[in-house]
């Protein structure tokens, strides 16, 4: 069975692949989300025309060779738009044994525990604390991870004293019995970032993410090597010399790679068994909800070394106005704070019919 036609369906942030065979039988998958209209171009420029006809059933070295043929882009936007052939070829390896991707993984389907995930730096720390408060109430949730710092901003605060204030508020205001985790997204140096850690480790939080630059590992460990409370990174890396020096030398307590920025599963399992092997938790960043967010949930329930939850985010249309209608029915409906991975074969979706009839249109075809 080789690759016959690969087809892509594009809006600025996201972008579908349809893989289809010369058996005429096809998959779907999505490159990794943010200026999808240039990763598209890369896809058929750097992508395609390296696997088309070529074999369905090896992923891993059909991706290798593209990154042979590919050598001198060594960077994030190939292995990107290869993260939507990766996906598809399993959502079509999966179709056509008649499996959800889980069950190929080794896994089973059903109910995953998720962590509600704040992406808001302009919110008030009660304000936070209060939509926290209402979403236990309704969803179950009873994990929720916010900001702190100012995104990669030197040091900075959003506005002075936020960090700390945000900190005891929602401490004060969710029980013992929630856990709580930060993201602090590369902010602050080895020193602040420790003074916030012992403020961390006296209000509960079990989960400090990327407090130093991701760029400089060394202040990380720092930090690691400081604190009790559990030190978490790699959402940002995709090069598998990072990932296995970050591993080798235990930079993180948690490791975190986004299955779209690390070019798809085939690679992020790669990742995450070399953390297997150093006894090293994988939860994985996830930061919408379009197909990163259902992928990593077959990826998690199949891993031995899951962690205890499923990034999920908790904004709407009003912050992610894109990842609306994107599929027929809702992937990601939350009872008693999880989600569920149905058995049906595939990713289990059904992307929406007139998003794809609306979005820029794409081809590369076998000869």
């Amino acid at each position: 069975m080789k690759i016959k036609k690969l087809e892509t369906f594009t809006k600025l942030f996201v972008s579908f692949v349809k893989v289809t065979a010369d058996t005429s039988e096809f998959g779907f998958g999505q490159m990794s989300t943010y200026h999808s209209d240039i990763t598209a171009q890369i896809f058929h420029k750097q992508v395609a025309p390296w696997v088309l006809g070529k074999s369905c059933d090896d992923f891993e070295d059909l991706e290798n060779f593209i990154l042979e043929k590919e050598h001198k882009f060594p960077g994030s936007y190939v292995l990107r738009a290869i993260a939507g052939l990766d996906t598809a070829l399993w959502d079509l390896k999966s179709k056509i044994e008649k499996k959800p991707v889980v069950s190929l993984l080794g896994g089973d389907p059903g109910r995953l525990k998720i962590y509600g995930s704040s992406m808001k730096r302009d919110i008030t720390p009660q304000a936070e604390a209060n939509r926290f408060m209402k979403l236990q109430d309704s969803l179950g949730i009873n994990a929720f991870k916010y900001r702190i710092g100012s995104e990669c901003g030197r040091g900075e605060d959003e506005w002075p004293g936020r960090s700390e204030e945000i900190i005891k508020i929602v401490n004060k205001n969710l029980d013992s019995n929630t856990s709580k985790l930060v993201d602090a997204n590369s902010c602050f140096s080895p020193k602040r970032a420790i003074e916030l850690g012992r403020i961390l480790e006296d209000h509960g939080v079990s989960h400090y993410e990327e407090p130093c630059p991701y760029w400089k590992p060394e202040q990380t460990l720092e930090v690691t090597n400081a604190l009790k409370i559990d030190v978490a990174g790699g959402e940002q890396d995709c090069d598998l010399r990072v990932w296995k020096d970050m591993i080798d030398r235990k930079i993180v307590n948690i490791i975190q790679p986004d299955i779209m920025y690390m070019g798809g599963l085939t690679r992020s399992l790669k990742v995450a068994k070399m953390a297997e092997n150093a006894n090293i938790p994988c939860t994985p960043h996830a930061a919408n909800l379009s197909l990163v967010t259902v992928c990593t949930m077959h990826f998690l329930k199949a891993i031995p070394n899951a962690g205890k939850y499923l990034e999920f985010s908790i904004e709407g249309k009003d912050y992610y106005p894109w990842q609306q209608n994107l599929f027929l029915d809702d992937p990601f409906s939350v009872k008693e704070g999880r989600v569920t991975i149905t058995d049906m074969p595939g990713w289990g979706v059904i992307i929406n019919p007139e998003w794809l009839e609306s979005s820029e249109y794409a081809v590369s075809e076998m000869k």
